[in-house]
């Protein structure tokens, strides 16, 4: 569903990912894992296409990331939400939807806002909803198309308990659908017993990339370790 090979992004005279190559299938969720600046953010807006690489190739369904074909495929719902100030948020699944082609978007949105729990905020304008409520709309706009493969910058952040729950539930449900998920975070606890694969980035090169469940074996650890310790132990500084 996406494959990334020997893909590069320089700042100036910075290298924030450095060739880097991995591969995603249907049902895959993948956690992207590392410290600050390990590149994890730089690696997903470049993936999206926000950001121009500098060399490697990235392709979604077989096709260039930056086609429309691609961009059909995919959805991205960024570490800070943005929206427009003056549109409600009934408003902005409504452009999503327009955006996307999405046939019959009102069902759609009404059960999304339902289990965000912004059914009753529909009609307020973005420049009026707190952070956490910014965060869950852009969560809702990028469900809403039900595209293959969807794209998450550290979904979970001002999320009250809840909305983390019912997010969780979402992830479930989509790779039970054979949708492909890659989600970028730091609050590992989010996502312990989500992804069955881990992508470990520490000064922009892949460290880790295998199942959960292989690297534990790898590390000799029981089956009680949580992958906060694991992430420790592949990232500590020799």
């Amino acid at each position: 569903m996406l494959k990334v090979e020997g893909l590069t992004k320089k700042y100036r005279n910075i290298v924030a990912v450095d060739n880097i190559s991995f591969t995603l299938n249907r049902g895959d969720i993948a956690g992207l894992l590392g410290p600050n600046g390990a590149g994890k953010s730089t690696t997903i807006k470049t993936i999206v296409g926000l950001l121009r690489k500098n060399s490697g190739s990235i392709t979604v369904g077989d096709h260039p990331h930056t086609s429309r074909d691609a961009k059909k495929k995919f959805t991205y719902v960024p570490e800070a939400p943005e929206l427009y100030d003056m549109l409600t948020v009934w408003e902005h699944l409504q452009f999503i939807a327009y955006a996307y082609d999405v046939a019959g978007f009102e069902d759609k949105a009404e059960r999304l806002l339902e289990r965000f729990d912004l059914w009753d905020k529909k009609d307020k304008l973005a420049k009026e909803l707190s952070k956490g409520m910014k965060q869950k709309v852009s969560i809702c706009c990028g469900l809403l198309p039900e595209p293959l493969l969807y794209l998450f910058d550290e979904p979970m952040i001002g999320l009250d308990p809840k909305s983390i729950r019912e997010t969780k539930l979402i992830f479930k449900e989509l790779s039970a659908q054979q949708k492909t998920i890659l989600v970028s975070t730091h609050l590992l606890d989010s996502i312990e017993n989500l992804c069955g694969r881990v992508l470990v980035l520490k000064q922009g090169k892949i460290i880790v990339d295998m199942a959960m469940e292989e690297m534990k074996r790898k590390l000799g650890n029981s089956e009680s370790v949580s992958l906060e310790e694991l992430f420790l132990e592949v990232t500590r500084d020799e």
